[in-house]
């Protein structure tokens, strides 16, 4: 009886040993929260034209395509005359300065027209407020934060490998000269050299007008073509005419008209400058005027 008692423990603890102890219920999966996502901060949209659409990149490569076509041709057969406005001129009656046997250049701005300041303009779609000091400071730090225009890289070789001298004539400082030299060449555009074919703001007593720095470069050289994002970069002259409508007028009198695309070039910018000016009655006729007509009832 003994025996049989102690055997029946055994067997009661044998079966505790084999019988699994209950499992707990697994827990729950864990509920992840979406990430925030990040949204991008708004850019003006001729920022967005300018700097980031195919748009803007297809018309930029188009204006050098036919800036390099003519001055192709022009190398060919030696023009008389440069397409600098000789002093004297007006838009009504415009008169150029002779070519003689002086050699070929091409002159253009830097800012928007070779160069895309995707640096500063990047500070100022988020908020930064253009001053002079400001874009001084720019001129001497962002030499690595810039862009060739679409093209540009590919226009500049070109006019070079024709013999023909590539000049640049813009309203940077001419206290940062070596600084807008270095930003060419990183860009690719380059070699600039201040005096010789880089000319500055400063370079002369007449501050931001450019055809003082012009009628230097064509006393030196026969120029084929001009290129610019702004009129001035063409003629101060037509920095004298500030009414919209004027303004627009300017650009196509039969004396001016002719130029366009035919040694005056001009490279899209709607982001900055004299030509971002005008409300509604500047821009938009009054009888041209439409408004959703009336539901009938």
């Amino acid at each position: 009886m003994r025996r049989t008692a102690l055997l029946g423990a055994c067997a009661l603890l044998a079966g505790c040993a084999t019988t699994p102890a209950p499992q707990a219920p697994p827990p729950p999966p864990m509920q992840h929260s979406n990430p925030p996502q990040f949204v991008s901060p708004p850019v003006p949209a001729g920022m967005q034209y300018l700097y980031g659409s195919a748009e803007a990149s297809a018309l930029t490569r188009g204006v050098w395509h036919d800036l390099v076509t003519y001055v192709a041709a022009k190398v060919k057969h030696r023009p008389a005359d440069s397409v600098v406005l000789a002093q004297g001129a007006t838009l009504s009656d415009p008169r150029y300065v002779s070519c003689g046997d002086k050699p070929f250049a091409a002159v253009f701005d830097a800012d928007e027209t070779v160069l895309l300041n995707y640096g500063f303009e990047s500070w100022q779609a988020k908020g930064g407020k253009f001053s002079p000091e400001i874009w001084s400071q720019w001129e001497r730090t962002g030499m690595a934060d810039v862009e060739p225009t679409p093209g540009a890289v590919a226009a500049l070789n070109q006019l070079r490998a024709m013999g023909v001298t590539v000049v640049f004539n813009t309203n940077r400082s001419a206290a940062n000269a070596a600084y807008t030299e270095q930003a060419l060449d990183h860009a690719g555009l380059g070699p600039a050299k201040h005096g010789d074919t880089l000319f500055l703001q400063g370079d002369d007593a007449t501050g931001g007008h450019k055809d003082g720095r012009r009628a230097t470069i064509a006393a030196r050289y026969c120029v084929l073509a001009m290129g610019g994002d702004q009129l001035g970069d063409i003629s101060d002259l037509f920095n004298a005419v500030s009414n919209v409508a004027q303004r627009r007028a300017a650009v196509a009198t039969p004396a001016i008209d002719a130029n366009w695309g035919a040694g005056w070039f001009l490279f899209p910018n709607p982001v900055y400058g004299p030509q971002i000016k005008g409300g509604m009655d500047d821009v938009f006729p009054r009888d041209k005027r439409w408004n959703p007509p009336a539901e009938e009832k």
